[in-house]
């Protein structure tokens, strides 16, 4: 099986990846961290710092950065994007990352995320549309690991 991570490059997907290492570790499973890009918005890009203010959107250059990041803070984790279109809303996000969650084998994902699974939650939060699916279990995670803490010494979470 597999624990799933959506990764934005956020400090609460990198949380999630550090906290689905350590569950992976320890039930001998595979962690896949999973990339979502919407191909050519680049309001979405600069929202999430996958570009600075002055880069051009290109999707290589952005799945790449967050490939290392991914390397960085859990070497042995595996690594995947997906694309969706331009003007993709978060429902379309979400459902790609259940689907590709899916097909993976996903046992667990595990969502970075301050508002996934509160009773009152966005309609457009892609961690909550993620936490509803019943295919898997899901782990929130709603805290950052402490800068002093990152990547390796995590063992206080």
């Amino acid at each position: 099986m597999t624990v799933v991570v959506p990764f934005d490059g956020s400090e609460l997907s990198e949380a999630a990846l550090v906290r689905a290492t350590a569950l992976g570790d320890a039930f001998g499973e595979r962690v896949l961290a999973l990339t979502i890009v919407p191909d050519g918005d680049l309001q979405y890009a600069r929202e999430r710092n996958w570009v600075g203010p002055d880069e051009e959107f290109d999707v290589q250059t952005i799945v790449g950065r967050l490939h290392e990041r991914v390397a960085e803070v859990a070497p042995e984790a595996d690594f995947q994007h997906e694309t969706v279109g331009r003007y993709a809303s978060a429902g379309t996000i979400a459902g790609q990352l259940r689907e590709t969650a899916k097909d993976a084998g996903a046992s667990l994902v595990a969502i970075g995320s301050d508002n996934a699974g509160h009773m009152v939650t966005s309609i457009h939060s892609v961690g909550s549309t993620v936490a509803s699916d019943e295919a898997f279990d899901v782990l929130i995670v709603r805290r950052p690991i402490p800068t002093e803490d990152r990547p390796e010494e995590t063992a206080g979470w």
